[in-house]
Protein backbone atom coordinates (compact mmCIF):
# COMPACT_ATOMS: atom_id res chain seq x y z
CA UNK A 1 0.00 0.00 0.00
CA UNK A 2 2.07 3.36 -1.03
CA UNK A 3 0.54 6.32 0.26
CA UNK A 4 -0.04 8.94 -2.27
CA UNK A 5 2.41 11.89 -2.70
CA UNK A 6 2.16 12.70 -6.33
CA UNK A 7 -1.68 13.76 -6.69
CA UNK A 8 -2.75 17.65 -7.03
CA UNK A 9 -3.81 19.28 -4.33
CA UNK A 10 -6.05 22.12 -3.73
CA UNK A 11 -7.42 23.82 -0.45
CA UNK A 12 -9.72 21.53 1.84
CA UNK A 13 -12.16 24.21 2.01
CA UNK A 14 -12.56 25.33 -1.83
CA UNK A 15 -11.82 23.99 -5.50
CA UNK A 16 -9.43 24.33 -7.41
CA UNK A 17 -7.71 27.82 -7.76
CA UNK A 18 -9.50 28.97 -4.76
CA UNK A 19 -8.54 30.99 -2.24
CA UNK A 20 -9.90 31.51 1.08
CA UNK A 21 -6.62 33.58 2.82
CA UNK A 22 -6.82 31.74 5.85
CA UNK A 23 -3.91 29.25 5.05
CA UNK A 24 -2.41 27.91 7.84
CA UNK A 25 0.29 26.26 5.86
CA UNK A 26 -0.31 22.89 7.98
CA UNK A 27 -0.98 19.78 5.73
CA UNK A 28 -4.07 18.92 7.01
CA UNK A 29 -5.67 21.73 5.35
CA UNK A 30 -5.43 20.31 2.34
CA UNK A 31 -7.44 17.93 0.00
CA UNK A 32 -6.45 16.13 -2.45
CA UNK A 33 -7.91 14.96 -5.77
CA UNK A 34 -7.02 11.33 -7.21
CA UNK A 35 -7.71 10.18 -11.10
CA UNK A 36 -9.33 6.42 -11.94
CA UNK A 37 -5.75 5.28 -12.11
CA UNK A 38 -4.78 6.36 -8.50
CA UNK A 39 -8.07 5.09 -7.62
CA UNK A 40 -7.35 1.49 -9.02
CA UNK A 41 -3.68 1.49 -7.27
CA UNK A 42 -5.61 1.67 -3.91
CA UNK A 43 -9.07 -0.67 -4.44
CA UNK A 44 -9.10 -3.71 -5.94
CA UNK A 45 -12.22 -3.43 -7.87
CA UNK A 46 -12.32 -3.60 -11.68
CA UNK A 47 -14.98 -3.33 -14.28
CA UNK A 48 -18.02 -4.39 -14.06
CA UNK A 49 -17.58 -3.10 -10.41
CA UNK A 50 -14.99 -0.16 -10.41
CA UNK A 51 -18.11 1.96 -9.39
CA UNK A 52 -15.70 5.78 -8.39
CA UNK A 53 -14.65 7.59 -11.69
CA UNK A 54 -12.64 10.21 -9.64
CA UNK A 55 -12.22 11.10 -5.99
CA UNK A 56 -12.72 14.94 -6.26
CA UNK A 57 -11.47 15.84 -2.20
CA UNK A 58 -9.83 13.89 -0.53
CA UNK A 59 -8.76 14.74 3.24
CA UNK A 60 -6.62 11.99 5.08
CA UNK A 61 -8.04 9.64 7.84
CA UNK A 62 -10.99 11.88 7.40
CA UNK A 63 -13.21 12.11 4.44
CA UNK A 64 -13.49 11.30 0.59
CA UNK A 65 -15.60 12.73 -1.70
CA UNK A 66 -16.05 10.66 -5.18
CA UNK A 67 -17.78 11.00 -8.27
CA UNK A 68 -19.34 8.26 -10.18
CA UNK A 69 -20.45 8.90 -13.59
CA UNK A 70 -23.73 7.04 -14.72
CA UNK A 71 -24.20 5.89 -17.94
CA UNK A 72 -26.86 3.68 -19.83
CA UNK A 73 -24.02 1.07 -21.29
CA UNK A 74 -23.50 -0.24 -17.43
CA UNK A 75 -24.60 -3.67 -17.61
CA UNK A 76 -27.27 -3.78 -14.81
CA UNK A 77 -29.16 -1.32 -16.74
CA UNK A 78 -30.17 -4.18 -19.09
CA UNK A 79 -32.69 -5.59 -16.40
CA UNK A 80 -32.61 -2.78 -14.03
CA UNK A 81 -35.59 -1.59 -15.29
CA UNK A 82 -36.29 -2.59 -19.14
CA UNK A 83 -37.57 0.79 -20.29
CA UNK A 84 -36.77 2.75 -17.25
CA UNK A 85 -33.40 2.32 -15.63
CA UNK A 86 -32.80 2.96 -12.47
CA UNK A 87 -29.12 2.13 -10.46
CA UNK A 88 -29.81 -0.61 -7.76
CA UNK A 89 -29.47 0.78 -4.66
CA UNK A 90 -26.77 -1.96 -3.44
CA UNK A 91 -24.25 -0.63 -6.38
CA UNK A 92 -25.08 3.14 -4.75
CA UNK A 93 -24.14 1.56 -1.37
CA UNK A 94 -21.37 -0.24 -2.48
CA UNK A 95 -20.04 3.00 -4.69
CA UNK A 96 -20.33 5.19 -1.28
CA UNK A 97 -18.44 2.48 0.22
CA UNK A 98 -15.36 2.20 -2.26
CA UNK A 99 -15.13 6.13 -1.79
CA UNK A 100 -14.65 5.10 1.75
CA UNK A 101 -12.16 2.83 0.65
CA UNK A 102 -10.15 5.55 -0.30
CA UNK A 103 -9.92 6.89 3.25
CA UNK A 104 -9.18 3.66 4.58
CA UNK A 105 -6.89 2.20 2.29
CA UNK A 106 -4.20 5.13 2.93
CA UNK A 107 -4.09 4.98 6.70
CA UNK A 108 -0.98 3.52 8.34
CA UNK A 109 -2.40 1.50 10.83
CA UNK A 110 -4.20 -1.13 8.60
CA UNK A 111 -2.24 -3.97 6.81
CA UNK A 112 -0.42 -3.22 3.79
CA UNK A 113 -2.03 -5.75 1.43
CA UNK A 114 -5.41 -5.79 3.97
CA UNK A 115 -8.70 -6.36 2.16
CA UNK A 116 -11.28 -4.01 3.35
CA UNK A 117 -14.92 -5.94 3.61
CA UNK A 118 -18.61 -5.06 4.52
CA UNK A 119 -19.34 -5.93 8.18
CA UNK A 120 -22.49 -3.90 8.33
CA UNK A 121 -24.74 -1.27 6.90
CA UNK A 122 -27.09 0.73 8.76
CA UNK A 123 -29.42 3.57 8.37
CA UNK A 124 -29.41 2.48 4.88
CA UNK A 125 -32.07 5.23 3.11
CA UNK A 126 -32.80 6.11 -0.63
CA UNK A 127 -34.09 9.74 -1.45
CA UNK A 128 -34.31 9.91 -4.77
CA UNK A 129 -34.05 7.75 -8.25
CA UNK A 130 -30.40 7.22 -9.96
CA UNK A 131 -30.79 7.29 -13.46
CA UNK A 132 -28.77 7.49 -16.62
CA UNK A 133 -26.73 10.79 -17.22
CA UNK A 134 -26.46 11.39 -13.07
CA UNK A 135 -23.24 12.14 -11.86
CA UNK A 136 -23.34 10.50 -8.31
CA UNK A 137 -21.68 12.82 -5.71
CA UNK A 138 -20.52 10.72 -2.66
CA UNK A 139 -19.42 12.00 0.53
CA UNK A 140 -17.66 9.63 2.93
CA UNK A 141 -16.35 10.53 6.42
CA UNK A 142 -14.91 8.41 8.54
CA UNK A 143 -16.34 8.19 11.86
CA UNK A 144 -14.23 5.68 14.52
CA UNK A 145 -11.65 2.89 14.19
CA UNK A 146 -11.74 0.18 16.22
CA UNK A 147 -8.71 -1.90 17.41
CA UNK A 148 -7.05 -0.99 14.50
CA UNK A 149 -9.42 -3.28 12.50
CA UNK A 150 -12.80 -2.27 12.18
CA UNK A 151 -13.84 1.09 10.48
CA UNK A 152 -17.25 3.09 11.19
CA UNK A 153 -17.82 5.79 8.45
CA UNK A 154 -21.31 7.59 7.60
CA UNK A 155 -21.90 8.24 3.57
CA UNK A 156 -24.25 10.33 1.33
CA UNK A 157 -24.50 10.65 -2.08
CA UNK A 158 -26.23 13.30 -4.33
CA UNK A 159 -27.35 14.04 -7.53
CA UNK A 160 -27.57 17.59 -8.46
CA UNK A 161 -27.52 18.76 -4.62
CA UNK A 162 -30.47 16.22 -3.66
CA UNK A 163 -29.65 13.84 -1.47
CA UNK A 164 -30.05 10.31 -3.30
CA UNK A 165 -28.93 8.05 -0.44
CA UNK A 166 -27.34 8.06 2.96
CA UNK A 167 -26.33 5.69 5.56
CA UNK A 168 -23.51 4.06 8.20
CA UNK A 169 -21.06 1.74 6.42
CA UNK A 170 -18.41 -0.43 8.97
CA UNK A 171 -16.04 -2.49 7.64
CA UNK A 172 -13.40 -5.07 8.69
CA UNK A 173 -9.79 -5.29 7.11
CA UNK A 174 -8.89 -8.76 6.31
CA UNK A 175 -5.49 -9.87 6.19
Amino acid sequence: MAILTDVHTVPASGSAGSSTGNSTGAESDQATQLDINEIHRLLPHRYPFSLVDRIIQYVPAKLAVGIKNVTFNEPHFQGHFPGRPLMPGVLIVEAMAQVGGIVLAQMPEFPENGLFMFVGIDKVRFRRPVVPGDQLVMTVELLSIKRRRFGYMQGRAEVDGQLAAEGELMFSVVD
